[in-house]
């Protein structure tokens, strides 16, 4: 991801944020650069689609990275009806449908079947795209089709030319957890944050995994890693205060684990996470 990317993801709404820390998203040239191409004459009607269909994405892209998600997917569904073929297109699409879902599981408009044909599509039409890899791993990871899951992000963690490590090793040591495999989570996840140190959310799962297998010693370091940064978005990690708040509490670290509540309360009183910190306060001895 180039820092202008991560720079538009950062002020973009919160579930490209999220999406920005498990996924890759990298740009391809702009018209302007097709267009060049073509100055010597009139453009075939193929390539004109062809350069109008990418002119689509850009704006496509540019409405993703400020979070307007439905006016980027409008983009996608056009420059997709010029260009089938348009793999950066349909890997957009595919990170859109994934947005939509981040906000709300449950809500109408999330539809993994949906950004798992996205992601299938931009891979029939370039079956080198990496990213697209990995984000039909985390589609699948959604859909509880871990072993799928882990087929597709396996192979990807042993490709030496990916250029995020980190979110393939994270992704498949989340499909190992969610599969019940801690040992093969744990390994995996330590993997992704060896990568990337301020992987936050990797060093989440990390926790996560150290708290199934009952080391919570660690799993309180891997959360505290997680949330102690210079990353904005990572101090704003709900998940990661209420789990840091379990595993003080069964550490009897009461006085800490009141603190973490109150941070995950403070977050957002909003959300089903912040709710279960706000009512756990109330109940803590």
């Amino acid at each position: 991801m180039t820092a202008a990317t991560r720079a538009g993801c950062i002020r973009g709404a919160a579930v490209v944020s999220s999406l920005c820390s498990l996924l890759s998203f990298a740009p391809v040239a702009s018209v302007a650069s097709f267009t060049l191409a073509a100055c010597g004459g009139a453009q075939p009607a193929a390539q004109a689609d062809e350069t109008r269909s990418i002119a689509e994405y850009d704006l496509a892209r540019d409405a993703f990275q400020h979070g307007r998600l439905r006016e980027a997917l409008a983009h996608i569904e056009q420059a997709l009806a010029l260009d089938e073929d348009n793999a950066e297109a349909a890997y957009l699409g595919a990170l859109l449908l994934l947005g939509f879902c981040a906000g709300d599981a449950q809500s109408s408009d999330c539809r993994f079947d949906s950004a798992e044909k996205m992601a299938r599509r931009a891979l029939e039409a370039n079956p080198e795209m990496r990213d697209a890899k990995n984000a039909l791993g985390v589609i699948l990871v959604h859909q509880r089709r871990y072993d799928e899951a882990i087929t597709v992000l396996k192979p990807l963690t042993e490709d030496i030319l990916y250029a995020s490590p980190e979110k393939s090793w994270g992704n498949l040591g989340w499909a190992y957890l969610l599969k019940g495999s801690n040992d093969e989570a744990i390994d995996a996840l330590r993997r992704a944050v060896a990568a990337q140190p301020l992987f936050c959310v990797g060093q989440y799962r990390l926790g996560l995994a150290y708290e199934k297998r009952g080391e919570l010693d660690l799993a309180r370091e891997a959360f505290t890693r997680a949330v102690e940064t210079d990353q904005p978005e990572c101090r704003r990690l709900q998940d990661a205060f209420d789990a840091r708040a379990r595993v003080a509490e069964k550490r009897g670290l009461v006085d800490d684990a009141r603190a973490d509540l109150e941070r995950c309360r403070e977050i957002d009183e909003r959300t089903a996470v912040g709710q279960r910190c706000a009512a756990q306060l109330q109940t803590l001895q």
